[in-house]
Order: C-alpha cells, then sequence, then structure tokens
C-alpha cells in the first residue's frame, strides 16, 4: 500500500501544491484520478468559494455554500461532494486505468467516513498510489485510518513528484 499525505502551513497553500502535481504529473503522461481544489476569494467576507475540478480533465464543480453572514458552520456542500466523489469512482474505472489518486483533502467528512474515504479505499485496494492533502484539525483521524500505512510527504513539488516516481516504479 503507497498513502502518502501532505499538511501546509498556509491557508490554501496544499490546494495549490496539489494542482500543480498533477499538472506536472499530466505533462509527464501520467494518468490521475481524484479532485484537486481551487479556493477564489470573495470580495465581501473572509471566506472563500471552494471549487474542486475532477481529474485528469473533467468538470469543476463548486462544493462550498453560502450560508448567509453570520453563519459559523461548515460551508461544504455535501451533495456536491458526493457529485465529485461519484465522478472520481467512475474514473477509477476508466480505460485507460489511472495511475495514481489525488485528494484535495482528508477532511471532517472523511474523518466521519464520507466524502472521497471510500474513494481512497478503493485505489488502495486497486493497488494505485495515493496522495491527499490532510489539515491539522484530521491528521489523526487520517493516521487512525490509514493505519500506522501512510508517511508524511514534504510539502514540495519536487519532493512530491520523487515520491509519485518512486510508488510508480514499485507498483511495477
Amino acid at each position: 500500500m503507497q498513502l502518502a499525505y501532505v499538511m501546509t502551513t498556509e491557508r490554501g497553500a496544499t490546494d495549490r501544491l496539489l494542482t500543480a502535481l498533477a499538472e506536472r504529473l499530466a505533462e509527464k503522461g501520467i494518468r490521475t484520478a481524484g479532485i484537486v481544489q481551487t479556493n477564489t476569494e470573495c470580495y465581501d467576507n473572509k471566506l472563500c468559494d471552494m471549487d474542486v475540478r475532477v481529474l485528469p480533465a473533467g468538470e469543476t464543480i463548486r462544493i462550498s455554500q453560502s450560508l448567509g453572514e453570520g453563519a459559523r458552520g461548515c460551508r461544504l456542500n455535501p451533495g456536491a461532494l458526493e457529485r465529485a466523489v461519484g465522478l472520481v469512482t467512475t474514473g477509477l474505472a476508466a480505460a485507460p486505468a489511472p495511475q495514481i489518486l489525488l485528494v484535495n483533502k482528508f477532511g471532517k467528512h472523511e474523518a466521519d467516513g464520507r466524502g472521497m474515504r471510500p474513494v481512497i479505499a478503493e485505489a488502495l485496494a486497486m493497488g494505485l498510489p495515493v496522495i491527499s492533502g490532510v489539515n491539522r484539525m484530521n491528521v489523526e483521524a487520517f493516521e487512525r485510518f490509514a493505519e500506522g500505512l501512510a508517511v508524511e510527504a514534504a510539502p514540495d513539488l519536487e519532493a512530491l513528484l520523487a515520491w509519485v516516481d518512486s510508488a510508480l516504479a514499485e507498483a511495477v
């Protein structure tokens, strides 16, 4: 099982890093599945709009929702996330088969057993290497899920590319 996770400290940095990784892997001809996230700052408040792009070149889905001024709950739109999950699941069965799964974040939904968690498990069962972003709030839940089999990757594009190269070489 080849499972890596990456964490950064700057807001949005993990999203930018995994998006850059997906682009570099595509340039190298490596077939990806999964989702990467783009955050768009909103001019009228401190929160951003969150969109995920289904890999390799699928649709973009807005996974955030506006809860109104003063709302404090999670802004994730679970229905939109599950739509992305369904598209990624379909992509795992596509031909030619993907070589790696990228997941924008193992977040609260995944910590609770939903979201991309089943897709990660399916990809690992298929023998695909997986890289997931993880935030500090959910790293313990991710480590429980991974049962000690995940490695923390350096939050650096070249280090992630090296990990992918090594994981793909092992998979062969």
